[in-house]
């Protein structure tokens, strides 16, 4: 059973607007030398990191981190603001939180106090009323638990769907993570769980299943499941109560789309191309097994990757992600109330969370921006008002952070490459030396408008930050994905060259000072850089990046699936035998002879993603040739840094090292200006 904390923080006397004061007690350090934030501020855990209306709208839940260090879960009676710490564990965080009913919430766990290479425990899940009373455990945290009626720690947390009949239901749905002979997911299995019995309901599953779709009646409708490299989408008819395949492709299939979710009315909505460059939302005509032509949202210039909101009545909007994260309101109400809030947080991001119920006198407001991390209210829509119940980052000073941009430049082949650009507050936004960071992955969206810590430290120090959705990013259309394929070293590698091309023409970047740096593939794109273009690049900061090719298909103790290695990886990166010759040619630690610009290299020695090796192989070979390698490992982190401590070193380290190599005390090349 876990510790549920009973300290009240006056509950008699606590008014909603001093809650903020209260509950964010974690200390923030906000000291400056030379007017720059210190490194820690840019670096915290948030002090606040979720707020949420129950669904009748009465209640908030917050996670908050206490003076213990530790987050724990409150809960505020909206209407009196009387607040409440309702949950806490000794010896670890909670990390997310749901609202079960109006009544009951659920929880699950991660320490931010230990290491990746440290955890030894599974998220678990807990149950547990808004006044903290009947406690329980729904799923252990490790096989060792004594909690003996609670299901085994291989379950998670899937949702929370209850049916029209019963709006509160004490029931919640999780999933069973099964694994195969090389402990990679196999499949899921869901189960309905009643969060204060702990009776639950196994469903029937079709074929090797990873993922579920609920219906608004509360029943397992759509079943995503992936075998041999093909994907297939199965639908239970509720005329029959049978399973029928509903579609089937293969990887990076054109044809392919996925499930959002079920609107209140039945309706399925699916994220697809149609052959179409950018993607957005249809609805799906489960009779016809079609999706209908008609998009119901889509964007001129931008892949629509947001999801639906709903209520339990209606369809309200779409969140989505242009230049900046944005909703569109299909409720004529919300798009009033929208405008309403932005105009009290202009220049802000302002997203609107109503209540489950549909509801809209209130609302919770999550509020950031480019300069700002999250803050969230609390909107009275009679009384047009907003409170502040809490700060994500209280130490961040929005007034002093630089403004982020994004532009566009057009590659040698003539391919346009988005980009978010980044100018320190108080420079002169022409000749900085600048840091071009590449994002990993590489086959995500990468970065965003929104306020980001390590770009926001590295402008405090004077740099300009150049972010390249280079050819491969996701969000900015399919031609944009495809022209990826293949491309590591490549024209991926160029769109990043000449980004920091487009910088120098335009007067951001001197042509001295550009650094280039990234973690995964972001690492490897910095080794490539230094390799490609040394008169460009005059520095480099890799952290966790990949540097050979070929060990990727062959090492065994990473956690990249065996499927992806043989359906993905010889499609995205290249065919380990039919390509065996470019691959060389494109992996860093055969050409490390040619790397001799300055390099600062770091690894996590429990990383499984880029395992260790990659680094301690790529250094023994660079320094060989290269005296000006510097060489960090942290024994208990795994793919990037979890630990506070760890980041605030790293990033310590890499302004020593920019600083001494473009920065102020970096050796001028004869003639420059």
């Amino acid at each position: 059973m876990y510790r549920v904390l009973r300290t009240c923080l006056n509950v008699d006397r606590v008014r909603l607007t001093l809650l903020c004061s209260l509950l964010m007690l974690a200390p923030q350090s906000v000291c400056a030398v030379e007017s720059r934030p210190a490194t820690e501020v840019f670096f915290q855990n948030p002090a606040v990191s979720e707020v949420r209306l129950s669904p009748d709208g009465e209640f908030l839940g917050m996670l908050v981190t206490l003076k213990s260090g530790r987050v724990q879960l409150a809960t505020v009676d909206i209407a009196t603001g009387r607040s409440k710490v309702v949950a806490g564990l000794i010896d670890t965080d909670i990390r997310r939180f749901h609202w079960v009913n109006s009544k009951r919430l659920v929880f699950d766990t991660l320490d931010r106090e230990s290491a990746q290479g440290e955890s030894k425990m599974a998220p678990g899940l807990f149950a547990v009323n808004r006044d903290g009373s009947e406690a329980s455990v729904l799923i252990r945290r490790s096989p060792e638990s004594r909690d003996v009626w609670a299901l085994p720690w291989n379950h998670v947390f899937h949702s929370v769907k209850h049916g029209k009949s019963e709006p509160e239901s004490d029931d919640i749905f999780v999933n069973g993570v099964r694994f195969n002979a090389a402990r990679e997911l196999d499949y899921l299995t869901l189960i309905k769980l009643n969060s204060m019995t702990g009776k639950f309901e196994l469903f029937p599953r079709p074929g090797r299943t990873r993922g579920w779709l609920i219906d608004n009646n509360g029943q397992p409708r759509i079943a995503m499941a992936y075998d041999k490299g093909k994907s297939s989408i199965h639908y239970k008819d509720p005329a029959t109560s049978n399973w029928r395949v509903i579609a089937e492709f293969e990887p990076m299939d054109p044809e392919a789309f996925s499930p959002l979710d079920f609107g209140p009315d039945g309706t399925l909505y699916v994220n697809a191309s149609l052959g179409r460059d950018k993607s957005a939302i249809y609805s799906y005509d489960l009779v016809k097994n079609r999706i209908n032509r008609e998009p119901v949202f889509s964007l001129k210039n931008y892949d629509v990757s947001g999801g639906i909101v709903s209520s339990a009545t209606s369809v309200l909007g779409v969140h989505y992600t242009a230049a900046s994260p944005n909703t569109y309101w299909f409720d004529t109400k919300l798009q009033s109330i929208q405008k309403t809030v932005d105009g009290l947080l202009p220049g802000l991001v302002n997203r609107l969370s109503p209540a489950e119920s549909g509801d809209l006198k209130r609302l919770v407001v999550i509020s950031t921006s480019d300069t700002s991390p999250a803050q969230f209210y609390l909107f009275d829509a009679l009384m047009q008002k907003l409170t502040l119940v809490g700060q994500s980052q209280p130490g961040i000073a929005a007034d002093q952070m630089a403004s982020t941009e994004m532009v566009r430049y057009v590659a040698r082949d003539g391919l346009e490459i988005p980009a978010y650009l980044t100018l320190p507050k108080d420079g002169t936004g022409k000749k900085l030396p600048m840091l071009v960071l590449v994002h990993g992955g590489p086959y995500t969206r990468g970065s965003d408008w929104l306020w980001n810590g390590q770009v926001q430290f590295l402008a405090s120090r004077g740099y300009a930050v150049l972010e390249p959705a280079f050819r491969g990013s996701t969000g900015f259309g399919d031609k944009h994905f495809r022209a990826g394929f293949k491309q590591w070293g490549l024209a991926m590698q160029d769109d990043i060259a000449d980004g920091a091309k487009w910088a120098i023409a335009q007067g951001y970047a001197d042509a001295e000072r550009i650094c280039i740096a990234g973690a995964s593939y972001g690492g490897y794109a910095t080794l490539m850089g230094l390799v490609n273009d040394p008169k460009l690049f005059r520095c480099g900061v890799s952290w966790a990046g990949v540097t050979d090719i070929e060990l990727m298909y062959k090492w065994d103790w990473s956690d990249t699936p065996e499927e992806y290695k043989n359906y993905g990886m010889p499609k995205l990166i290249g065919d380990p035998d039919k390509d065996a010759a470019q691959l060389k040619a494109t992996s860093p630690i055969l050409q490390a002879a040619r790397i001799t610009r300055p390099l600062l290299l770091a690894y996590g020695k429990a990383d499984r993603r880029v395992p260790m090796i990659h680094g301690t192989k790529f250094y023994e070979a660079v320094k060989v040739s290269n005296p000006d390698v510097q060489w960090v490992e942290y024994a208990e982190e795994g793919h990037g840094w979890w630990l506070v401590k760890t980041r605030v070193d790293f990033w310590n380290r890499v302004e020593r090292f920019l600083d001494q190599h473009i920065g102020q005390k970096a050796p001028r090349a004869i003639g420059a200006q």
